[in-house]
């Protein structure tokens, strides 16, 4: 480490470093070493790392970062601790190993999963998103950031659901979500009555328009909060099923998990949590918006003080509502 002033040494050290590298390798092998390992010693990426950061490090890393005994490290922090992006580039690598696929949880996914794990709460979260979709009288489903496919496993066992499509913005996601349903296995009546997209929330898509009800379930709090609006518009002016059902969680809960750091969200890549407050805010204005009826449901265990860990709104289209 480089002191601050030579001549005045109790001024300490600088945040600059004096780094060696020695090896016998090409020049260009060489730079595309430091175009990744650069910005991975610094780990402060000042800029928004999407999609298009996990197709540079697999470009730049794709020859020699498979096989390093750091890649899990130099991955993380290249894709600044995106867990999603992260297990995506790892599973990428591996593939190009010629390895078999493996699908490890992050240590970020894996804190979140543990978080609810003793409540049982994703469990109770997709019990609640189909009674209300089934409650509704829906036949047609629409799957909203689908992810890996836990709720369109659910829905495609329920025979009111006659069409359901899952939309998610990451093709690794459809890709897991394919194999997890066993796409090419069923039989051809159930294979017909589901469909896979790719897609974003925040595009208008004319593939999402004429549906009985959708399901967004824990995804607006890995959006950007300026990008709410489109999602606004996409889902309740453009789309605009009859039913939307979506969740979110309840950051006043946060304080029950003693594993949990104070001010931290549950999952790394969560952009806001909200109150109970806030939530109710944003989803009533969009219902009056946007010409919905609203109701708020609790999932999970309440507690008197910071109520129940997931909070979910059911939006019925006015003139549409079922009792």
């Amino acid at each position: 480490r480089q002191p601050l002033d030579e001549q005045f040494p109790e001024w300490g050290d600088s945040p600059y470093y004096s780094v060696s590298i020695s090896g016998v390798k090409t020049l260009s092998e060489l730079l595309t070493h430091l175009y990744v390992l650069v910005p991975v010693f610094d780990n402060e990426k000042h800029y928004f790392v999407g999609e298009d950061e996990l197709e540079k490090l697999l470009a730049k890393g794709g020859g020699w970062l498979a096989a390093h005994p750091e890649k899990e490290q130099i991955t993380r922090r290249y894709l600044k601790h995106r867990s999603s992006l992260y297990r995506e580039a790892l599973a990428r690598l591996v593939e190009a190993e010629g390895e078999a696929t493996t699908d490890e949880p992050s240590a970020t996914e894996q804190q979140e999963e543990s978080l609810e794990k003793t409540l049982s709460l994703n469990d109770q979260r997709l019990g609640a998103v189909i009674a209300a979709i089934r409650g509704s009288g829906a036949r047609t489903v629409l799957d909203l950031g689908c992810g890996e496919g836990k709720l369109l496993r659910e829905l495609l066992q329920d025979r009111q659901f006659e069409q359901i499509v899952g939309m998610d913005v990451s093709i690794r996601s459809l890709e897991m979500a394919q194999k997890r349903l066993r796409l090419d296995r069923l039989p051809d009546r159930q294979a017909e009555r589901l469909k896979l997209i790719h897609g974003s929330l925040i595009y208008r898509d004319k593939r999402l328009e004429g549906f009985d009800a959708a399901a967004v379930v824990e995804v607006i709090e890995h959006l950007d909060p300026p990008r709410l609006s489109a999602l606004e518009r996409v889902l309740f002016e453009f789309a605009r099923p009859k039913t939307v059902v979506l969740t979110t969680p309840n950051q006043e809960y946060n304080v029950m998990w003693e594993s949990l750091p104070t001010g931290q969200f549950r999952h790394a890549d969560h952009r806001f949590e909200w109150s109970r407050q806030e939530f109710q805010d944003w989803a009533t204005r969009v219902a009056e918006q946007h010409a919905y009826s609203i109701r708020f449901l609790p999932v999970g265990p309440e507690d008197e003080k910071v109520g129940p860990p997931t909070q979910m709104a059911v939006f019925n289209r006015l003139g549409e509502e079922h009792e």
